[in-house]
């Protein structure tokens, strides 16, 4: 039996669950009444034009495969405001979150096929629903084994140009006319076989219009990335695609905000952030930053990380002096979208493999620019001046001391 949280509340459940309850929005439809929850929802999740994120039905052919797959699918829009000298520019993108398929005891060709298999149809499935640009998750090709030190798994490193899943990418991209963004775990071959964690991005013809190498390596716990790969050397690139420019913060990079300001400052109309992160170290915090990073940069983010509880077949230590463990956590899903005028979806499931489709207005991302004017008033000459200082070793604090305090 689960150990009492010191608020009366259950911890999440083995199955990933919130007291059996896919996510916290399917919690307040059941206990908070209707007219009550109008009100949660507004403070919760924020309005688009004066009205919560309006739901968006989806055609049948993607809504029965989702049904087939037992895949979480949900569907939403968001407006902007007419305008007299511009049409709408309405793109519908797509996030997908996904569980491993097969034991990481599996030979790791079986894991690999079960994986592309298993994205395969979540991909038809948002071909279906008419998405034009979709997001993968974070190393979504194989399983999550950074926690575990072991140099083996980084034979699921590949070419971002040329390897297998790149190439299942390109097929499904050709086949829907849909951009994708693949993360990978990269095998650069040109710099002696050093791998990198990045993300491809496919554009609508097949083509690899270019890739981004992850910003920001965590060293916090199980997640010992830095024993893989080391920062990346692309800055922060903006994609120009059939449907809008795009850009990718891959996982911890959400943690700074200068790194989402970067994409900004590029002209990012969209920013995905595709994750693997655990309910204990970081679930209180990711509601918060995405959708953060969309108010203070004027684009969308849509936020995506992995599902599911991964065991692996030797026992890890996190250096926090708690015993070994074959798991570092569960992977609680909870992909969505956020807006520039802050408001935001629903989350997909804790516990499910899912396909969030969100109907995105572009226009909007101009009109919160022009209303709160923050490019206009921000002072990047003083910024740069007091990051010039920081960086040298004789820097000194501004701080100004009461002359009255010993």
């Amino acid at each position: 039996m689960s150990k009492p949280e010191p608020n009366g509340a259950s911890p999440p459940a083995h199955d990933g669950s919130l007291g059996g309850f896919e996510s916290v929005d399917k919690i307040l439809e059941a206990h908070v009444p209707a007219d009550k929850l109008a009100h949660v929802r507004r403070v919760m999740n924020g309005w688009n034009l004066g009205a919560p994120v309006a739901t968006l039905p989806l055609a049948a052919p993607a809504t029965e495969a989702a049904q087939r797959g037992d895949v979480d699918l949900q569907g939403y829009r968001f407006e902007a405001a007419p305008e007299q000298l511009r049409a709408p520019r309405v793109v519908r993108v797509g996030l997908v979150q996904n569980s491993i398929q097969a034991p990481t005891t599996a030979p790791f060709m079986q894991q690999r096929q079960a994986v592309h298999d298993r994205v395969r149809e979540i991909i038809d499935a948002a071909g279906a629903a008419g998405v034009q640009v979709l997001c993968l998750q974070e190393a979504w090709h194989m399983p999550f084994a950074l926690c575990t030190r072991e140099k083996e798994w980084n034979e699921f490193a590949e070419s971002a140009e040329a390897g297998p899943s790149t190439q299942l990418c390109q097929e499904l991209a050709r086949k829907w006319g849909m951009v994708i963004v693949n993360p990978i775990l990269e095998r650069d071959a040109t710099h002696g076989d050093t791998i990198w964690n990045t993300a491809v991005v496919i554009g609508n013809n097949g083509n690899v219009i270019g890739k981004h190498r992850k910003n920001h390596i965590p060293r916090v716990g199980d997640f010992n990335e830095s024993t893989y790969y080391m920062e990346g050397n692309t800055g922060h690139p903006v994609f120009e695609t059939a449907f809008g420019k795009i850009a990718v913060n891959i996982c911890y990079g959400r943690h700074h905000p200068m790194n989402w300001q970067g994409f900004g400052l590029n002209g990012a109309e969209l920013v995905f952030n595709p994750s693997a992160t655990v309910g204990e170290l970081s679930e209180p915090i990711w509601p918060i930053e995405a959708r953060n990073a969309a108010i203070a940069n004027s684009y969308y983010v849509g936020a995506i990380n992995r599902v599911g509880t991964e065991t692996f077949p030797n026992a890890f230590t996190s250096g926090d002096g708690k015993p070994a463990h074959k798991d570092f956590g569960h992977f609680y899903g909870s992909s969505f979208f956020a807006a520039p005028d802050a408001s935001r979806t629903p989350a997909l499931s804790r516990c499910r493999d899912g396909l969030m489709v969100a109907d995105l207005d572009l226009n909007l991302c101009q009109q919160l620019k022009d209303k709160w004017g923050f490019r206009m008033t921000a002072r990047y000459d003083m910024y740069a001046e007091q990051l010039a200082a920081y960086v040298k070793h004789d820097y000194q604090p501004q701080v100004i001391k009461d002359p009255s305090l010993k």
